[in-house]
């Protein structure tokens, strides 16, 4: 990655096995200034599958047909929608999850890792008698990652209700040539869409599939994914492009960073990446778009918002797991102190990120780098 942009430290080793209770994040509310009687009771609605993650690291290679690989590191935790949810909880926004849980230990348990262990509402959540819940097997290494996912058909009836709870913003991931009627309803009343998607398996890359576009306030593909649906030669002038069809567009640019237009205002922001030694990429994506609703709720200008998205992305990383890996302010706040304190760091880049001074929680009970819970099932709440 970039060596001009803010370095940190490998954070390495075996995590600890804490308690939910132990994880919990600094209270920070990047929205205390904002909020007013009258307002939404939820700052994010988000809607999809909650899958049960359990994630391998530590490889050295790739596994192998015909031989066993033993991995050094474990950790189980909920992931799919799950993953964003997380992110956007530790980052203090008031968080709403509709999704379908299976009736088995594994539904029980992402149910209670989000809710007791995240604080998110579960509310329009339901456990479905005799389903299976989803589970995918993630393997880290060398900064890649590989999955095997396996569930059974999903539940007859959509996980998202027909009226979705008010809330500031929605986050919602589009599907090529299919609409997802709570989209629309959400944005009908005054909730902020933000969107993402992914690979169009049809090959068709056609944006007037993304019908769901039209409802959005912002739209972040990564560039791949931006250049083809534009048919751009570059990220940047397919960010460009986008604007015609959504007011602001992001594209991430993996180690280079990211790129974003917001056609109402005029502002362009590039921010590169921060130099880290990836551990687990799985969710970092999630954990971005999470940074960037933030700053676009606090109001802050598009460079900032779009810092803060690819410091959460970096912090993650690092980390195991999708959900355990988002950071809260406790870690941002940790991260920026140690930081400011090296003699080698580039002034300009410090500049860049001194809009993080006025959250940073004044206390910080825990040291970083510092060493995740990584909670499985196989362990009880007290262990």
């Amino acid at each position: 990655m970039p060596t001009h942009a803010i370095a940190g430290e490998e954070t390495g080793g075996d995590p600890e096995h804490l308690t939910q209770t132990a994880r919990h994040q600094a209270q920070v509310d990047p929205l205390a200034a904002l909020r007013a009687p009258g307002d939404p009771p939820w700052d994010v609605y988000l809607t999809g599958t909650v899958f049960l993650d359990i994630v391998f690291t530590g490889l050295d290679t790739a596994p192998v047909r015909g031989t066993e690989s033993w991995a050094r590191g474990m950790g189980s935790s909920p992931g799919g929608v799950a993953n964003m949810a997380a992110a956007l909880a530790r980052l203090g926004l008031r968080t709403s999850l509709a999704a379908a849980f299976g009736d088995d230990h594994y539904g029980e348990y992402c149910w209670d890792a989000l809710a007791r262990g995240e604080g998110i509402d579960l509310t329009p959540s339901r456990t479905v008698p005799g389903w299976h819940s989803p589970v995918t097997v993630s393997m880290a290494y060398e900064g890649e990652r590989t999955m095997i996912s396996h569930g059974h058909e999903p539940p007859p009836e959509e996980p998202a209700p027909d009226c979705p709870p008010p809330a500031r913003a929605a986050v919602a991931s589009l599907t090529p040539g299919r609409r997802a009627p709570w989209i629309a309803q959400a944005a009908r009343k005054g909730t902020r869409i933000f969107a993402d998607v992914g690979w169009d398996d049809t090959g068709a890359w056609d944006l007037a599939g993304l019908a769901d576009l039209e409802h959005c306030e912002a739209f972040l593909p990564n560039a791949e994914e931006a250049m083809r649906y534009t048919g751009s030669s570059c990220p940047k002038a397919a960010a460009h492009a986008l604007t015609e069809h959504v007011p602001v567009a992001v594209v991430t640019l993996g180690a280079e960073g990211a790129y974003a237009v917001d056609r109402r205002t005029g502002e362009t922001a590039e921010v590169p990446a921060i130099a880290v030694e990836a551990l687990d990429p799985t969710g970092a994506g999630d954990v971005f778009v999470a940074g960037f609703v933030t700053g676009t709720l606090a109001g802050w200008p598009l460079a900032d918002r779009l810092a803060l998205a690819g410091l959460t992305a970096a912090l993650s990383v690092q980390e195991f797991g999708g959900s355990l890996s988002a950071p809260g302010w406790s870690e941002i706040g940790a991260w920026w102190r140690r930081v400011q304190s090296l003699d080698t760091q580039n002034p300009a880049a410090l500049r860049r990120y001194a809009f993080l001074d006025p959250l940073i929680p004044t206390h910080l009970d825990r040291p970083w780098p510092l060493r995740r819970a990584v909670p499985t099932i196989g362990f009880g709440r007290n262990t």
